[in-house]
């Protein structure tokens, strides 16, 4: 006990709190109007001996070193007072040799395992993460027979709201889309340890869809056309392309069936409800032959370049349409028929960047009901869980029309997803979303990109300002990122925020948190994860603006249009929605902003590289390293392209030699730091879509689609590059420096021709040349390593050194 009194003090005085706060009535409005599913779900969960047994699963599969040394055991809603909870206790039998140490009690499996984690994260200072963000830091953890023991009474934590969402609709292939089961079951402990009870369960819906619509005398190969390639089914099903990347295997689709069934199982024997997809709308072509007089509409242009009918201008049933609520039973009823159960909660987003034809609020309403009929037919219990990401962004939805369309459906029978909260609450604007059950979530990230960011004051108080409000119709907390395994702290905090009934001292939480995960408390690291508080991770919702820093994004324009001034780094406007982001003005160029002191993160990375002597051997600590230290020098890198630019204005070829020279030079050496860590290398997702396939040509079009997803999408010409470009952009060793750094190389070529022979910047050239350069990087099949090579914290210090140390001038 010696050994973690530091810590372990703290977190007594933080839950001691917790659990008296935890007694308060915790219901909102909201809850009531879901009380009814609540009770369907209670009655339907599986039996205790399973959910028992997932937990014990998810416990041998963290710290099989320790099974022994807990009991499970489900308890009723009635012994939480009427809530979900869990209850850790120290075991009536302790203090007998091989018998259990701690006694942890839950509503469900998935509390038990919550709860599992809330202890050795609280008591023994242990740190779970994802595995490419430095994996689960438990090598601290006391041997069998000296577990700490929790206060005599025990510990009672209870949910807030009932539900913790998780997962983008998007998410599915930024992050998931090359997943086997191994990695399925890894995420789903990862989901249950942070008492996530509500996720999307999007894999295998293509393998439904092609049953369901073969009874409407849709071929397979009609098929082709609908579904996109393996790497862009999330737009595939959101309408917004077809065909593109494809077409699917029929090896795919058996394949991605059977892991779904193996996800759902998992799911509900933890006592999780999973969110099943449902119709929005969305149809292939050849329904238009079948049913010519379907109300079917063609869709406009979403971002190709030329308006391509083979992969832009999807298909919209009209809800309003008869056929509209034959196809969405259907589709429900086919799922029922695979997977043998539901939650009874359904996805769908028929209205997310497809705007509706008309503002009419009775005709809005019209399209509410008719979609939820769709649902109800197949299932009476159905409940529609629809993204608000619509209201963030679009115009079109004013009071009136969001109104109808929420009020489409009865009371209760519609959840809505807060999905930028932390940013932007639309609970706050729409009087609680008028009145309808919503979840307050965290979208945080775009694309699954690398950066560094957050605003973890949002995150600490928000969820709590939303519960508290008057009139207030939270039903649950969510994260709802585009792409995972970044910013381990930013999930940290929210996922702990399931449990949490009042707003959390994020000053203190952030000492708690750099100890776990290095397990041990360094005063240079506290200080260190401060200034990132103060800096990085307590930024404006401008920061969530898509960040194009310049090695991952280059200027596709003319340079003589880039502005130099504003102390050379402005800012971006303030877009709230990724088609703002993406229609900007094709020949401008946005610097990439900063909203933090340099200096301070460079201090905090001297800081960081200060105590690597005693942290090095920690898989945490090194993440976070070589994180920091690309976080640093992407910055400085924009510096460098600007001293480039600033040479090519005043006519100064030496200087733009020598300034791209300089770049080039550290984008190499970025590669080189990156390659340092697991969590930064291009070679496991590239190896992950590969290995899912059944022979040499999917082997082949399965890597195009890796390729592609995180460069240039969808279509270009030879002189027009995709508008869907670096939108997915990762800061991977190998992309860096097999794509990016020749990418940048090119451009470079000719500023310096350019001044050179006396003409202006060949813009279309450069086009042409860095279009087929990405085109041809896209078709390559060149290896890559899946395993780090080099020494982290020599080569941060090395790059600290030769970039960084006298570097401090940039501040913004």
């Amino acid at each position: 006990m010696d050994y973690y009194s530091p810590l372990h003090s703290i977190s007594l005085l933080f839950l001691a709190a917790l659990s008296v706060l935890s007694l308060a009535q915790s219901s909102t409005i909201g809850v009531q109007y879901i009380s009814r599913l609540l009770e369907v779900q209670d009655s339907e969960k599986a039996p205790p001996s399973v959910q028992v047994a997932a937990a014990y699963g998810v416990l041998q599969r963290l710290i099989p070193s320790h099974s022994s040394a807990f009991e499970f055991r489900i308890v009723s809603k009635e012994q939480c007072g009427g809530e979900s909870c869990f209850i850790i206790k120290n075991h009536p039998s302790k203090h007998i040799r091989g018998a259990p140490e701690i006694l942890i009690t839950g509503v469900t499996g998935g509390e038990i395992s919550a709860g599992l984690h809330w202890y050795l994260k609280h008591w023994c200072g242990s740190h779970i993460s994802w595995e490419t963000t430095g994996g689960a830091q438990l090598y601290l953890l006391p041997k069998l027979g000296s577990l700490p023991h929790v206060r005599d009474d025990g510990i009672l934590v209870r949910r807030p709201v009932p539900w913790n969402y998780y997962q983008n609709a998007v998410s599915s292939s930024y992050s998931f889309a090359w997943w086997d089961w191994k990695r399925w079951e890894k995420e789903i402990d990862w989901m249950a340890l942070q008492g996530i009870n509500l996720p999307l369960a999007f894999t295998g819906q293509e393998a439904i869809w092609q049953k369901v619509f073969q009874k409407y005398n849709i071929s397979s190969s009609d098929l082709d056309d609908f579904f996109g390639g393996p790497a862009f089914l999330a737009w595939s099903r959101m309408a917004n392309l077809h065909g593109w990347g494809g077409p699917l295997p029929q090896s795919w689709l058996d394949q991605q069936l059977i892991l779904q069934k193996k996800i759902l199982a998992r799911m509900y024997e933890l006592g999780m409800t999973p969110v099943l997809p449902a119709f929005s709308g969305n149809v292939p072509a050849a329904l238009k032959q079948v049913f010519p007089s379907a109300k079917i509409t063609r869709l406009g242009n979403w971002f190709s370049v030329k308006s391509d009918p083979r992969w832009c201008c999807t298909y919209l049933l009209d809800a309003t349409d008869a056929l509209f609520i034959e196809i969405g039973r259907a589709f429900i009823e086919q799922q029922l028929k695979e997977y043998g159960r539901t939650g009874h909660i359904y996805n769908c987003d028929t209205f997310d960047e497809n705007t509706p034809p008309e503002d009419d609020p009775e005709y809005i309403s019209s399209l509410g009901a008719a979609i939820y009929s769709g649902m109800q037919s197949g299932d009476s219990e159905a409940v529609w869980l629809m993204q608000g990401w619509l209201f963030s962004y679009d115009p079109f939805w004013r009071p009136p029309q969001m109104k109808a369309l929420l009020h489409s459906v009865p009371l209760g029978s519609m959840v809505v997803l807060d999905l930028f909260a932390e940013a932007k609450p639309i609970w706050i604007t729409s009087e609680q979303f008028y009145g309808v059950p919503y979840i307050w979530c965290m979208l945080h990230n775009f694309a699954g990109n690398i950066e560094m960011y957050g605003i973890l004051d949002a995150v600490a108080s928000g969820p709590v300002d939303a519960r508290r409000s008057k009139k207030s119709t939270m039903v649950g907390v969510g994260m709802s990122m585009e792409g995972i395994e970044q910013n381990p702290v930013v999930y940290d905090l929210m996922s702990e925020m399931a449990f949490q009934h009042n707003k959390i001292d994020v000053k203190a939480w952030i000492d708690q948190y750099s100890a776990r995960r290095y397990g041990r408390s360094i005063p240079s690291i506290q200080d260190a994860w401060n200034i990132l508080y103060h800096t990085i991770y307590n930024c404006t919702d401008g920061a969530y603006d898509k960040n194009r820093d310049v090695i991952v994004a280059f200027p596709d324009v003319d340079p003589s249009v880039i502005s130099i001034t504003h102390k050379r780094y402005g800012k971006y406007g303030k877009p709230v929605s990724r088609r703002a982001v993406l229609e900007r003005e094709r020949n401008s160029y946005d610097q990439p902003h900063l909203w933090y002191s340099t200096t301070e993160v460079i201090r905090a990375l001297e800081l960081f590289i200060s105590s690597g002597d005693e942290l090095s051997a920690s898989k945490t600590y090194r993440y976070d390293l070589v994180d920091l230290t690309r976080q640093a020098l992407a910055k400085y890198a924009n510096k460098l392209f600007l001293e480039v630019i600033v040479a090519y204005t005043s006519n100064d070829v030496h200087g733009v030699v020598e300034h791209s020279k300089r770049f080039l030079e550290l984008v190499d050496d970025m590669d080189t730091l990156l390659a340092c860590h697991n969590g930064f290398l291009l070679g496991p997702w590239l190896e992950s879509a590969k290995q899912l396939a059944q022979n040499a040509e999917q082997e082949k079009q399965f890597e195009w689609n890796a390729r592609t997803q995180i460069t240039m999408w969808f279509d270009n010409t030879e002189e027009e590059a995709s508008l869907l470009r670096d939108y997915g952009n990762k800061y991977w060793s190998g992309l860096l420096g097999d794509y990016y750094g020749p990418r940048a190389a090119i451009y470079f070529k000719y500023l310096i021709e350019s001044l050179e022979e006396g003409h202006g910047f060949r813009l279309k050239d450069w086009r042409r040349e860095w279009i087929k350069l990405t085109n041809d990087w896209q078709s390559s099949r060149n290896l890559y390593p899946v395993v780090s090579v080099g020494d982290a914290l020599a080569t941060s210090r090395w790059l600290f050194n030769k970039y960084l140390q006298s570097s401090r001038a940039y501040d913004n």
